[in-house]
């Protein structure tokens, strides 16, 4: 039985040494002198403390040597004991055991003991006497054993008397050698059966246990010290003495359990003393766990005495508290305890250790060490419920008592078990709360709780670390993060308890908040989040409530200051805030003035190390709306305050778009345009620009110190770089009517600009299409002289040339993938923090003049400095600046230029910009491109030259050299990058009109830049509509030498060679935002050319048109390779040249006067003659004739007479009898005499009679149908003050005065009833349509004006007014004069036929009321701008493409020659599909021809007319010549050359350097045919041409 127990409790102590941790190797215990201050409860409460560790004790193995009881043995001796009455074999050993030698004694003891063994004796007493002297002390260790091996089977004889059994007690219980102690206690085990039989001894035991215990400790830790010494490293050694202790702490344990009931009161106490004592005095956990296995057996089987319940209370309480490992088995004692009988003691004694503690327990460890272990024990027991059996804790004295504790002592382990005490009553073994505390005050407990939390709350206070962050980083080690993580639980404790509103929580809500406003730094977000809920929902912040001061600082202090806090956190706090603030300001004549200001102060205090952005919006939108409405300190003060986010801001690194850190995320509107990625300081740019917005109505002092803030902020390389383009958003969007008022536009007109800059959403998915495309192709190393332009370069590509194909590498592009970060997209919804109003300030002003007297209403009124504004520009454009900025100036600046009222007060700076741009577009000085973008030099040139177009404008306020220098930087754009050609010819044109002294002086050297980019064919239309723009300002070109008309023809010659030339299947296209029109419809460049031509030739001096017939004649008969080439148009154009070569007449007709009455009888005959109708109509007796000549550019009449001489008197008459008179003529005689000689050359010539019948009669009247001008209509709308609906703006029945002085210009006032022209469409006969409409006309072309306000209106029949739709409805061309001060919209006038609208804006707008009281003057030098807008799809056409501002006076003229030619290509467009449009003069001509065909000679033909490129996609008859099938047959396939090749190869130098001598035309013909093939077959054309040439250049013989 011993050894089962001894045995159990090994295991156990093993388990327990498992379970906790083991002593580091080498670890020596400490000396038996030193054990005295370093052992015990008292040394586990230092090691807790810092100064020592405790220790534990190895397990005691069984003994390797003393044999112990066996078990064999005992139970035979127990189960079948023999009783023997002599021993007479034993005789001579049991003498020898009484006077034998020591050794002889031995021997006979050991033959004793088994023989007493083996067969029970009696007396045993005898014997045992005999060898009772064996034990002492003093005797060799082999007779001490063998004595005590003797003495146990002695006693073991059950038949044994209380006295004998006395006897052997005595002897056992005295003292022996401490080398013999375990058989000494084994002798006991023995003697009381295992601590069951106490006969006879039973009063003595337990102080002999007493003593056994504190000697055997005293020898265990002397062996202990002394084993510690000489152990070696790694290694631990048990002793004897452990084995001895732990064996005999078993011993004592089963009498407990046995025989208790034995033991008196002092027996008792003095038992619990020396277990106490060693408790206090040892560090191993087998001898603390042993000590509390007495001390539970006693408890359980008897009973402490009441005088030493204290001290074992405190002890175990210290054990349960201290000594983690043996915590389950103090509670078990503890637990036994509590439910005993001494229960409510128990609890009585742990309170009043809280209640006793002295005010300076922090210097006493044993009174530190008893308030943890009453805090320990009391955190557990408060957590069990009283149903079993355990007493109830007084929540009143449990409260008092840990407020004296709180109050007594610092010490952070106390605060830490009393806030896990707290824990516990919040939160019992079944999670729920307590039942003391259901009704009862929490502020109590909560104040204990704050009081020890202190540490930790002022430590999260002073730092930035957060609760969680101090648990995760300190973790449990620290002193901060264990009262931390305690805490921690609490609060989510409540935090559950606050979120279940149940009857028991609901009146504790209060306490809880304010528990929490009290700890407020260590609150985590949830927390916090509840306390902010509540403070709204009971309305804590509102003046209502007694503390609602306190209560808003804290919000300020505790949640909105904090910045440790998360943002829905803050943004809460800021609500409420905000709520109470509107509260106040509505209540503010009951609080001090002083009150509101200082309160917006307190939120702005420290703002400028604001990081968190989105809180940062909040706040600075929120004073901004505060600012709006603020007195002008407390303005003056946010608008201070805030700008300190801008200056800490240029402290930090900007935002960086430098290509040295570029990052790899595509540029989007995503950008980096996420609230949270912008930087503090553009928030407060949008904060400022929120401000003016709201202030710009009523008080301009705000709105010009924002003005100049936002203008610093711009100007200064150090902003952050979003900053600036929040800054730049309103600033750019600034304008001014025409009252000078300024206003913040919505529309900006830059999306062209955008687009080339790949600013806008299409640029970009374009452009990623574009290099997805050639992701997969091979580098083309050879293509840089391509002729295919490319809008950009590969992203991660070096600078590029300005022309050609780009260099790729070999692994393709990679833009898709994106290596610049956009900080920017042109359709940005959040480009102004909040939409402008639409009105003007009534406050501030742009400009005002010196001579004007601000009237009283208007004192408060001021004048915006936009000056500062464009010196901040300028010092972007001139110093530089970031890519993101750089570009916001250049797509932005043209469309505010056009702004003019706005910088009226700023014409220096005007004037400065004008100097700067036009420096480095000369220079070649302005920033590039970051080449990650995919930009080349050209793209930052053409938004220059768009911003100088703008600045042209103001050219009243320029020296002429200046206006000069502007038509020169134009000029050297055309060829200086390729791409900038375009924009800057339709600068040019503008300059014709609003600068045309310098454009004049400039016009060769224009021409002469315009034939060096003839081989970029996408601007072929744009020099053509330059050219004829150009041919109708005659006093430009007054002076021009023939050389330099020749260089216009040799454009015209050069664009008509390369359509002809143009393949069917070859398409050029440059994949521009609009479709090209000299890509997809060659037919309009045809066309123009010929124009071109034709308006260049009537621009010529009438005596110099003949002598540049036959140049013309052969150039427009001739193909790029030499070879003859005629169509139509060519024959329409020398038919005209013929009818004006020599006279500058109008058309002719016939005198209606012309009769039989008056002239006799007249006979009419008509003949086709070459390419004309002949009617002549003969007066046959009076010589009188009419002669008619149709052609296919006119109609001539003439009336002549034959003067007939009367013969003389011997005349004799050989007329027939039959004749009447003297004379007879018939209409014959006239064509054989004038208009035709013998012989006939070649049939064509030929005269062809035609009959005098109904066909021939009705084929006249259709040719006289078609006019010989080709006409137009066009549509002119007028859109009144705010007009946005298609039926009321069509109602309109008058205009401003500006639009009918444009009116007047555009065109003449004609009257429609009975009109003899085409009227095209409009009523001539009923004035449905109106009585006078606007007509125009010149030579070739006639435009009809549809004029809406001159249309009758009803809106009682016609409230849709659809008369007026039928006809802008069906008109190809529009122009819209936009005096709605609102953006025009395509789709106002829904139309299928609507391909252009020509808008014109006021550059300043005006009222309905405004433009009627504007005196001429300001009707004179107003500006217009002027934009053609094009159906989707529709393809750019007009120098008007992009905004263009234009002068009242230049307007019509301008206006007039963008509608003709958008109406030329439309009509071409509108046939692209098939076919193509014919002219009237094309109609003219197939009428002859048809009637030739009909009436003329039966001839083989040489082949079929051929006619001009078709207009679907340039499908049409290919032009033959006269040796076709000669050409075709002398050249290869690899001979025949692209008309583009040609052209490039071709130059327009031929044409003005030739001459018309012989040697010349021979040298033009061998630059012609340098690279053909030289046979004969080039040589017999060249013959058939100039035999076609002779045949058609009237001039040779006209001369």
């Amino acid at each position: 039985m011993f050894r089962r127990v001894v045995s159990l409790g090994r295991k156990a102590g093993e388990e327990r040494q498992i379970a906790a941790m083991s002593p580091s190797p080498g670890d020596e215990a400490p000396s038996p002198q030193e054990s005295k201050s370093t052992s015990g409860l008292a040394s586990v409460f230092k090691g807790l403390a810092g100064a020592a560790k405790l220790t534990k004790s190895p397990p005691a193995p069984v003994q390797a040597s003393g044999p112990l009881i066996n078990a064999q043995i005992a139970e035979r001796l127990n189960v079948t004991p023999a009783v023997l009455r002599g021993i007479p074999q034993h005789t001579e050993s049991f003498e020898l055991l009484k006077d034998g030698s020591m050794n002889e004694r031995v021997a006979a003891a050991n033959a004793l003991r088994r023989a007493v063994a083996d067969n029970p004796l009696s007396p045993v007493l005898d014997i045992w006497y005999a060898a009772k002297d064996l034990v002492d002390p003093s005797n060799p260790k082999a007779a001490r054993y063998s004595g005590w091996e003797l003495l146990r089977e002695c006693v073991k004889h059950s038949s044994s008397t209380d006295l004998e059994r006395y006897e052997y007690f005595q002897t056992i219980s005295a003292d022996a050698n401490p080398e013999d102690f375990h058989l000494q206690l084994g002798a006991l085990i023995d003697l009381t059966n295992h601590a069951r039989t106490l006969s006879g001894f039973e009063y003595d035991v337990f102080p002999l246990l007493s003593k056994w215990l504190q000697e055997v400790f005293d020898a265990v830790r002397a062996a202990r010290g002394a084993a510690k010494k000489s152990r070696m490293k790694g290694k631990g050694l048990v002793t004897g003495e452990d084995r001895n202790f732990a064996d005999l702490f078993g011993f004592v344990t089963d009498v407990i359990k046995f025989n208790f009931n034995v033991a008196n009161d002092d027996a008792a106490e003095a038992l619990i003393d020396v277990l106490l004592e060693i408790c206090m005095n040892t560090s191993v956990e087998e001898d603390l766990q042993a000590c509390i296995s007495v001390l539970d057996a006693i408890v359980t089987f008897g009973a402490i005495p009441t005088d030493k319940l204290k001290s074992c209370v405190q002890v175990l309480c210290s054990i349960h508290c201290l000594v983690l490992p043996l915590q389950k088995d103090a509670w078990h004692t503890i637990g036994m305890l509590c439910r005993s009988h001494n229960g409510q003691s128990t609890v009585r004694l742990l309170l009043d250790v809280l209640a006793s503690i002295p005010s300076n327990a922090d210097k006493n460890k044993d009174v530190v060490r008893e308030v943890r272990g009453a805090l320990s024990v009391l955190s557990r027991l408060v957590s069990k419920s009283s149903e079993k059996g355990y007493p109830t804790v007084p929540y009143g004295l449990l409260v008092d008592g840990l407020s004296t504790v709180v109050k007594s002592t610092s010490a952070w382990k106390i605060h830490l078990d009393i806030l896990r005490l707290a824990n516990a009553l919040f939160r019992d073994s079944q999670d729920n709360i307590n039942n003391m505390l259901i009704d009862e005050d929490w502020t109590p407990i909560f104040d204990v709780v704050v009081t020890c939390a202190n540490a930790v709350v002022t430590l999260l206070a002073e730092d930035e670390n957060t609760l969680q962050s101090l648990l995760t980083l300190g973790g449990t080690n620290s002193s901060e993060g264990m009262l931390a993580q305690e805490l921690s639980k609490l609060i989510r404790r409540l935090e559950a308890i606050l979120l279940v509103e149940t009857t028991v929580v609901i009146p504790k809500q209060e306490d809880c908040i304010i528990f929490f406003t009290k700890i407020y730094s260590a609150l985590p977000d949830s927390a916090a989040t509840l306390v902010l809920e509540h403070f709204k929902k009971f309305r804590c912040c509102s003046p209502s409530d007694p503390l609602w001061e306190a209560n808003l600082s804290l919000v300020l202090d505790a949640f909105l200051a904090d910045r440790k806090r998360s943002t829905a956190v803050r943004l809460r706090a800021l609500q409420a805030f905000t709520e109470v603030y509107d509260m106040i300001e509505l209540l503010n004549d009951q609080f001090d003035s002083n009150f509101i200001p200082e309160l917006m102060m307190r939120l702005l205090t420290d703002v400028a190390g604001e990081t968190d952005i989105l809180l940062l919006q909040e706040v600075v939108s929120f004073a901004a709306t505060v600012a709006s409405t603020a007195s002008l300190d407390l303005f003056d003060h946010i608008v201070t305050t805030l700008w300190g986010i801008i200056e800490t801001g240029r402290l930090r690194s900007p935002i960086s778009t430098s290509l040295s850190h570029v990052p790899e995320s595509v540029s989007s509107t995503q950008h980096s345009r996420s609230p949270s990625n912008q930087s503090p300081s553009n928030v407060v740019a949008r904060g400022y620009v929120q401000v003016f917005l709201r202030v710009l109505s009523y008080d301009a002092a705000k709105a010009t110190q924002l003005l100049r803030a936002l203008v610093a902020i711009v100007e200064s390389n150090t902003s952050e770089t979003d900053a600036r383009i929040t800054a730049m958003q309103l600033l750019f969007r600034l304008r001014a009517d025409w009252a000078n008022r300024v206003f913040v536009t919505t529309h900006l007109e830059t999306t062209s600009l955008a687009d080339s800059l790949y600013r806008t959403d299409e640029s970009v998915a374009r452009k990623v299409a574009e290099e997805a495309s050639y992701g997969g192709r091979a580098p083309r190393g050879e293509a840089a002289g391509s002729a295919r332009s490319s809008r950009g370069i590969p992203l991660g590509q070096g600078q590029m040339q300005d022309r050609g194909h780009p260099s790729r590498t070999a692994s393709g592009s990679k833009w898709a993938a994106g290596t610049y970060q956009q900080l920017w997209m042109l359709s940005d919804a959040d480009a102004l923090p909040e939409a402008p109003s639409r009105a003007a300030s009534t406050v501030l002003y742009c400009y005002t003049p010196n001579d004007t007297t601000e009237p009283d209403d208007l004192a408060q009124a001021a004048v915006l400095r936009t000056g500062l504004w464009l010196d901040a520009i300028l010092n972007i454009l001139q110093q530089g600046c970031d890519w993101e900025v750089y570009s916001f100036v250049l797509i932005h600046l043209p469309s505010q230029l056009s702004n003019h009222a706005i910088f009226l007060n700023a014409i220096p700076q005007i004037q400065e910009l004008r100097r700067v741009i036009c420096e480095q577009i000369k220079m070649n000085k302005f920033q590039e491109p970051p080449n990650a973008y995919g930009l080349r030099r050209a793209d930052i040139a053409i938004c220059l030259f768009h911003s100088l177009t703008m600045i042209l404008s103001y050219h009243k306020h320029f020296q002429k050299a200046e206006e000069d220098e502007i038509v020169r930087a134009f000029v050297h754009g055309i060829a200086t990058w390729e791409r900038s050609a375009k924009c800057c010819i339709h600068a040019l044109t503008i300059c014709l009109h609003e600068l045309p002294s310098s454009a004049g002086k400039a016009l060769v050297t224009i021409l002469q830049k315009m034939a060096q980019i003839i081989t970029q064919p996408h601007v072929a239309m744009h020099i053509l509509e330059f050219l004829a723009c150009l041919s109708r300002l005659p006093s430009l070109y007054a002076n021009f030498r023939e050389d330099e008309y020749r260089i216009v023809f040799g454009i015209s010659f050069r664009y008509l060679q390369y359509v002809r030339g143009r393949k069917p299947t070859y398409r050029f296209r440059e994949a521009p935002s609009h479709p090209n029109a000299s890509d997809d419809l060659p037919q309009y460049v045809y066309t123009l050319a010929y124009h071109v031509i034709v308006f260049w030739f009537l621009a010529l001096k009438l005596p110099d048109r003949a002598t540049q017939v036959g140049w013309i004649a052969k150039n427009l008969y001739t193909d790029v390779d030499g070879s003859q080439v005629a169509d139509e148009q060519a024959e329409l154009t020398m038919d005209f040249m013929q009818r004006v070569a020599y006279a500058d007449v109008d058309e002719s007709t016939a005198d209606p006067l012309f009769t039989s009455e008056r002239f006799g009888e007249i006979i009419k005959k008509r003949w086709l003659i070459g390419n004309a109708i002949v009617t002549i109509e003969q007066a046959t007796e009076t010589g009188w004739a009419q002669i008619t000549k149709r052609q296919p550019s006119g109609t001539s009449s003439y009336t002549i007479r034959e003067l007939f001489r009367p013969p003389p008197p011997h005349h004799e008459s050989a007329r027939d009898s039959h004749a009447t008179s003297a004379n007879s003529v018939l209409p014959n005689h006239l064509l054989v005499q004038l208009l035709s000689s013998i012989p006939q050359g070649a049939d064509i010539s030929r005269p062809v009679p035609l009959p005098d019948d109904d066909t021939v009669n009705r084929a006249i009247r259709m040719f006289d149908h078609n006019s010989t001008v080709d006409g137009h209509k066009v549509g002119v709308i007028y859109i009144g003050e705010n007009q946005t609906n298609e039926s009321e703006i069509l109602a309109n029945i008058t205009g401003s005065g500006d639009y009918v002085e444009f009116l007047n210009g555009l065109g003449t006032l004609t009257k429609l009833n009975g009109a003899t022209f085409n009227t095209q469409g409009l009523d001539r006969q009923y004035d449905t349509d109106g009585q006078y409409t606007f007509c125009w006309r010149d030579r070739v072309t006639e435009i009809v004006f549809h004029v809406t306000t001159q249309m009758p209106t009803n809106l009682d029949h016609d409230p849709q007014c659809t008369l007026k739709k039928r006809h802008i409805g069906n008109d190809f061309v529009n122009i819209i004069f936009n005096d709605s001060g609102l953006p025009f919209k395509f789709d106002t006038f829904p139309s299928d036929f609507n391909y252009v609208n020509i808008v014109i804006t006021p550059e300043s707008r005006a009222s309905f009321v405004a433009t009627r009281q504007r005196t001429p003057k300001d009707v004179e030098e107003s500006f217009y701008k002027v934009h053609l807008m094009s159906k989707p799809g529709f393809p750019e056409i007009s120098p008007a493409s992009e905004t263009k501002i234009v002068s009242l006076k230049a307007l019509p003229d301008f206006i007039r020659l963008l509608a003709l030619n958008a109406s030329v290509f439309s009509l071409v467009w509108a046939h692209r599909e098939g076919g193509e449009h014919i002219s009237p003069w094309r109609n003219r001509l197939r009428e002859i021809r048809r009637l030739r065909e009909k009436y003329g000679p039966r001839t083989t033909p040489h082949g079929p007319t051929p006619s001009p490129p078709g207009t679907a996609l340039g499908h049409g008859s290919t032009p033959v010549t006269v040796s076709a099938a000669q050409l075709e047959a002398a050249r290869s396939g690899n001979s025949v050359r692209d008309s583009f090749s040609s052209l490039r190869r071709a130059s327009v130098a031929t044409f003005w350097t030739a001459s018309t001598s012989e040697p010349n035309t021979q040298s033009h013909r061998s630059s012609m045919l340098s690279t053909a093939t030289t046979d004969n077959t080039e040589i017999t054309t060249i013959n058939a041409l100039d035999s076609l040439v002779d045949s058609i250049d009237f001039s040779r013989w006209s001369t």
